[in-house]
């Protein structure tokens, strides 16, 4: 279980999407107040999947070959198959992107308010990695401590790229600012390559491991 928590939470770390938008978010007017409320919201909503499925586990990890168990796992290779397919198909639109040669212009958004970066948070968030997780905490056992820092983990790494930067950008605002802003303009050209090869790992990964623990 900690392995696949692991890679699903720096799968969701190298997921483009949100930190572009992140930076946008801390780089505006009182960013530092609205950047806190985008990593809350995006926190609390790990912590709220993660306590319903304890809740309906009860903590105690079901039977791989009883129907939770099983429907567990189905969910999972459901969830990495249809990584594996938005992947492929990410990948064709990049590859018809190139032919065409046609250059997308960096995109711009305004929020006004930390109450609508957390809003934002809840909305970039990558729910389907984040549901592959739900399927992997089914598997855990709450009368470990170590479970508890296995969740702990999984939650930090998730979210560790935004605490650098909320944490870069108290400390260290001006060169925080021009530095994150450079970082971006390079993700702009180069975030359909990163969601192709983040999508096509863990849903390869969730995948193949569905498959043999299904059929072994």
């Amino acid at each position: 279980m900690v392995l696949d928590l692991m890679l699903i939470a720096l799968a969701i770390a190298l997921y483009p999407l949100p930190m572009m938008a992140f930076i946008l978010v801390v780089s505006s007017p009182r960013g530092v107040w609205k950047g806190l409320a985008f990593i809350l919201a995006w926190l609390a909503n790990l912590v709220v999947v993660i306590a319903i499925v304890l809740a309906l586990t009860g903590g105690e990890p079901p039977s791989p070959r009883s129907p939770p168990g099983v429907a567990a796992l189905a969910a999972k290779l459901a969830i990495g198959v249809w990584l594996v397919a938005y992947g492929v198909r990410r990948y064709r639109r990049l590859k018809v992107r190139a032919v065409r040669d046609t250059t997308s212009k960096p995109s711009r958004m305004e929020v006004g308010s930390p109450w609508a970066a957390a809003g934002l948070a809840v909305l970039l968030q990558p729910w389907g990695m984040v549901a592959a997780g739900a399927t992997t905490v089914v598997q855990a056992d709450t009368s470990h401590s170590t479970t508890y820092l296995a969740l702990l983990g999984f939650c930090l790494l998730a979210s560790s790229g935004l605490l650098a930067a909320e944490l870069y950008m108290v400390f260290a605002p001006e060169a925080a600012q021009d530095r994150l802003l450079r970082m971006r303009t390079w993700m702009e050209g180069h975030k359909d390559e990163a969601i192709v090869f983040v999508c096509l790992l863990l849903g390869m990964w969730l995948t193949a491991q569905s498959i043999y623990e299904l059929t072994g």
